[in-house]
């Protein structure tokens, strides 16, 4: 009895020895898309959720700013080999990549955003964005004094087709005779770092009397929040809670809590609780919502209070379902 309690002892101290290691050994990294870790949207909210793991824990990471496609394996490999891990990988574009360099490092833990990679090393993480641009785009309907608002998308793909549809149903519910204008940047990575081209689809949206206009766009919506505050009208910012870069001038901002899904990563990596698989994120477990705060808080009305309100409470309670492009790519309104 004695030796079966003392063996029984020594393995609890063996599995709490390794746990422990465990613990010690996470060495995170996060490898960024296109537009780089400060395009004041999704890749930056990737970059908060590591510095708020960082800040918790005293565990610093590594990260890495690609500046073309060809980057993208080359990147996670050479992470892989130095041993970091978790690695995550911030965009749907790394998808062909990770899923050939997680079989090469079957013992090192991945997660992709936006994309799904099924192997036991990798989890996949995606969210329900047509949910939280059907919010903004309640108060987008609300907002508008000319019946017109606007959507600047960056590359144009199913995924960012869902932002769109999303944000066109709540325009129409909170005001059906509102006109939405919809623009997408172009077809390639580049399409989410062109601030430039960004600022002249917003002054081309305007000019057509948009006075609200919604971006999906990463770094180039930049130049479409700048051209939105230049031109009389009300940005809504993505992904971050962009208020702030105009205050007064950004309605709201779609957030997006990619920061969350980093920080959680890596911290249930170092807890050993950590496991691979698909994750689905919208209003319900709190992975996309809207941006409510002082630099906006003059702008939204009670009646717009209410109706967001509503609306979200509708979704969570399942009383409303937005309409997912990606499940169906056929927008039930324009």
């Amino acid at each position: 009895m004695r030796l079966k309690t003392l063996a029984l002892a020594l393995a609890g101290v063996a599995m709490s020895a390794v746990a422990a290691i465990a613990q010690q050994a996470v060495t995170p990294a996060v490898v960024y898309d296109l537009g780089g870790k400060f395009d004041k949207s999704f890749n930056e909210a990737a970059f908060n959720g590591a510095e708020r793991f960082k800040r918790e824990s005293g565990i610093d990471y590594r990260d890495f700013e690609i500046q073309n496609d060809a980057q993208r394996e080359q990147a996670l490999r050479n992470f892989a080999q130095r041993g970091q891990n978790p690695i995550i990988a911030v965009g749907f574009s790394f998808r062909a990549a990770l899923e050939n360099v997680a079989k090469e490092f079957p013992n090192t833990r991945f997660a992709i955003i936006d994309s799904g990679v099924d192997l036991p090393n990798v989890q996949s993480i995606r969210f329900r964005e047509h949910e939280g641009s059907y919010l903004v785009g309640v108060l987008a309907g609300l907002a508008t004094k000319k019946n017109t608002v606007g959507f600047v998308g960056g590359m144009d793909i199913p995924l960012i087709r869902r932002f769109a549809c999303g944000f066109v149903q709540g325009v129409k519910v909170a005001k059906p005779a509102v006109n939405v204008i919809q623009n997408m940047t172009g077809t390639t990575g580049a399409a989410f770092r062109d601030p430039v081209r960004g600022g002249e689809l917003a002054r081309g949206q305007i000019s057509q009397g948009a006075d609200v206009i919604y971006h999906a766009s990463g770094a180039t919506g930049i130049g479409v929040l700048q051209a939105a505050a230049d031109g009389g009208a009300l940005g809504i910012g993505v992904d971050s809670n962009q208020n702030g870069l105009h205050p007064g001038k950004v309605l709201t901002s779609m957030l997006k809590r990619v920061d969350n899904a980093v920080h959680t990563s890596f911290t249930t990596a170092r807890a050993g609780t950590w496991k691979a698989g698909s994750t689905v994120l919208g209003l319900a477990e709190g992975g996309v919502d809207w941006a409510d705060d002082s630099n906006n808080a003059p702008l939204i009305t009670a009646e717009m209070r209410a109706a967001v309100t509503k609306a979200s409470d509708d979704i969570k309670a399942g009383r409303v379902v937005v309409h997912d492009f990606m499940s169906n790519q056929a927008c039930p309104v324009q």
